[in-house]
């Protein structure tokens, strides 16, 4: 299959033999015609693989056959593409004016974390596609510098992820304030039951495609535990990461300040890092992400603000210094490594105190991962993946004794309950 084979308009084919792109990945097989239609799309797949040329190219080829070649951009927003962070924003921006580069079409992107002065001109001059987080788009909404009644189709791009970060509110609000007779797209790597019951109060009988089969993973990453002492798992990185000093590592810590602590200890090894989270500013964030695309830093060390989204060529392995709080949230960060069939690694150092989060994962991924243990940092307790035996009769309750225990010296501690109070009639 080719990308003229799905009807797009030759401006576009022109622009993605530009880019090098000959063939649709199967989403964009999928969804493409679908949209070109004017369908209504709920649309899933794993992470990488091309989830951004699925909505851009259909909604482009749209705003490009109603629009009179050589016309002056619209005034207002034709087109609105929301995202959950200002990296995906941006990111997806790009993506955009490349496919756009031969169209006398305008875009541009607003999100917080920079001054608002610069978007505000851009906004007066006029635009055709808007990208946007929701709390800057709201923003403007109060302002008045931006008008969505013209808004002919509506992007929503890691749905699950906006639903996770509480901007259902946001999202309803701004729903609220485009037409009723918009084309909606649904683009996301899961679609939990809150996202099937947004399709249903804001979207026309959706198309659904399913690429994949709901927190799949690309089979193309391979799955590595090593357990190790939870106080050692810097000295375990250090050793790892010292095996090739050269390789490139986008490394997920759990909090921001752990993320900051683990990068000015790999720094102070000698390594060129850079952590990014949600209290660096939109700057710094831009050029940390920037120096790791060109080679500048070699580790990245982020929180999950930068599991979804990112697209980094040919990144060799993620590495999960402290395993997710939610298992779903492993899937997207190692789907920043084996993108578009390239082969890639997925590293987690797990302490004892992890392995219900790593029981949870393995259960969700419905694939066993082999649990090498490293010479020389062997833990002091063994990481097992089988859950605590359940007490027959007693479903839900989780019981956990020594080897050596006898199951009577277990008894369920019950709390009596304080007699009722008498009360004397007066």
């Amino acid at each position: 299959m080719t990308f003229e084979s799905l009807g797009l308009a030759p401006v576009l084919l022109r622009a993605l033999d530009a880019l090098g792109h000959h063939q649709p990945t199967p989403i964009q097989a999928a969804a493409i015609p679908q949209a070109i239609q004017g369908h209504d799309l709920r649309a899933a797949a794993q992470t990488g693989t091309g989830k951004t040329g699925g909505f851009a190219l259909p909604l482009l080829h749209r705003l490009f056959t109603t629009t009179e070649t050589g016309r002056r951009p619209a005034r207002h927003p034709r087109a609105l593409i929301i995202t959950p962070t200002r990296e995906l924003a941006a990111q997806v921006h790009e993506h955009l004016r490349a496919y756009a580069q031969y169209l006398p079409l305008r875009s541009t992107t607003i999100f917080g974390g920079v001054g608002i002065g610069n978007q505000l001109k851009t906004l007066a001059r006029g635009v055709d596609v808007l990208v946007a987080t929701p709390g800057r788009l709201l923003d403007h909404l109060d302002r008045g510098s931006v008008n969505l009644a013209y808004v002919e189709i509506l992007v929503l791009d890691e749905a699950d992820r906006m639903l996770d970060m509480g901007f259902l509110p946001a999202l309803k609000r701004i729903m609220a304030s485009v037409p009723r007779t918009r084309q909606t797209l649904l683009f996301s790597a899961t679609f939990p039951p809150a996202i099937k019951v947004l399709a249903q109060q804001f979207m026309r009988d959706p198309v659904d495609i399913q690429i994949a089969r709901p927190n799949a993973v690309a089979t193309t990453v391979s799955h590595r535990i090593h357990p190790v002492d939870g106080p050692r798992k810097r000295e375990l990185l250090l050793h790892l990461l010292a095996e090739d000093s050269r390789r490139q590592a986008l490394i997920f810590s759990r909090t921001k300040h752990g993320s900051d602590k683990l990068c000015k200890h790999l720094a102070n090894a000698g390594f060129r890092a850079a952590a990014i989270h949600g209290n660096k500013s939109q700057n710094q964030r831009t050029r940390a992400l920037a120096d790791f695309k060109n080679g500048k830093i070699t580790i990245l060390v982020a929180t999950d603000i930068a599991a979804r989204g990112l697209d980094i060529k040919q990144l060799p392995v993620v590495i999960n210094h402290d395993l997710p709080q939610v298992a779903e949230d492993y899937v997207h960060r190692i789907g920043r490594t084996g993108r578009a069939g390239a082969d890639g690694l997925a590293i987690s150092l797990v302490s004892h105190e992890e392995a219900s989060q790593l029981r949870d994962i393995v259960r969700l991924l419905k694939q066993e991962i082999s649990i090498e243990p490293v010479v020389g940092f062997e833990p002091s307790h063994p990481l097992r993946l089988t859950a605590a035996p359940s007490r027959p009769g007693k479903s839900g309750t989780r019981w956990q004794r020594p080897a050596t225990a006898e199951p009577t010296q277990y008894r369920r501690r019950r709390h009596p309950q304080p007699p009722a109070a008498k009360f004397k009639r007066k």
